[in-house]
């Protein structure tokens, strides 16, 4: 079935007081910033982690994820507020900041594959001998709606909205958006990494290669299925550079003050570069989305 704004209000019922409103500001006239970079655990994710757990017949195994590091650190974070045991499993692209939050939130951490698809059947096959809850990082219905609550947020906060834009790696987070949110919706990837890209032209999931600055948190090879069925409408689909992302990521720290990593810049990226402008008149929410990142590599 397809993913429904309905059950994106039914998940910000389950996790209301779990998760910060995190803040807007107006970076210029008509486009606004939604600082989810100051989420819990430094990512929207936490949103359909706590969606997930919550919503589940909790094994005693605890639960079970695989992660570029953001959705890993998101798991890790609501299994220690539920006070449950968490494995993260990550690839060996995982920033060595986003390793060391793993292990400092209690999570049981295994590095291993050289990319995320890797990784993921690592956890799995865990996940099959110890019978632990898996928690997938961009396809799974609970979490992508989690996600989308970041959408409901927006309306609230901005009530003229037109835009949202977002980056995407599986589309976990583009696909909840776009099942809660009414308007338009522009899902930014690297160019090294056009997962969401190539799947919309191929109307399928289809397998990219994976690369660049963005690779520990958009390194998804594959795109998601429930994402993917909700992104044909009303989605326009960008690819930016590297180079733009990583001054993207600079300019958010030296003109406003904002923590970002790179994947976390992506979306701000589009419109910095010019790939994507909103249109005249327009209200636009761009979404920085994670600021799990070494701060002294921001200068």
């Amino acid at each position: 079935m397809r993913l429904t704004r309905d059950e994106v209000i039914e998940a910000a019922s389950v996790i209301g007081g779990r998760v910060r409103r995190t803040p807007v500001v107006e970076a210029a006239p008509g486009v606004w910033l939604k600082l989810e970079c100051l989420q819990h655990s430094g990512s929207f994710k936490v949103r359909g982690a706590f969606n997930t757990i919550i919503s589940a017949d909790l094994p005693a195994a605890g639960v079970i994820a695989a992660s570029g590091g953001n959705h890993g650190l998101a798991v890790a974070y609501a299994a220690r507020t539920l006070g449950i045991r968490a494995e993260i499993y990550v690839p060996e692209v995982c920033a060595p900041v986003k390793i060391a939050g793993l292990r400092s939130m209690g999570a049981e951490v295994v590095v291993t594959g050289a990319i995320y698809a890797e990784a993921l059947e690592a956890s799995r096959k865990r996940a099959a001998e110890t019978g632990a809850l898996e928690l997938h990082a961009y396809d799974q219905t609970e979490v992508v709606a989690g996600q989308g609550t970041l959408a409901l947020e927006l309306e609230e906060q901005i009530p003229d909205l037109d835009t949202i834009v977002v980056a995407a790696g599986g589309g976990g987070l583009a696909g909840g958006v776009r099942a809660a949110f009414g308007g338009d919706v522009v899902v930014v990837e690297p160019e090294l990494i056009p997962t969401i890209h190539e799947a919309l032209k191929a109307r399928e999931p289809v397998q990219v290669e994976v690369s660049g600055v963005g690779a520990d948190a958009l390194g998804a090879s594959k795109a998601g299925r429930i994402a993917l069925e909700v992104l044909q409408d009303r989605v326009t689909s960008v690819l930016v550079t590297d180079e733009a992302i990583i001054d993207a990521r600079r300019t958010l720290w030296r003109e406003h003050r904002v923590v970002a990593e790179h994947a976390g810049a992506a979306a701000f990226a589009a419109l910095l570069s010019g790939v994507w402008q909103p249109a005249p008149g327009s209200t636009t929410a761009i979404v920085v989305c994670g600021s799990n990142t070494d701060p002294a590599t921001l200068a």
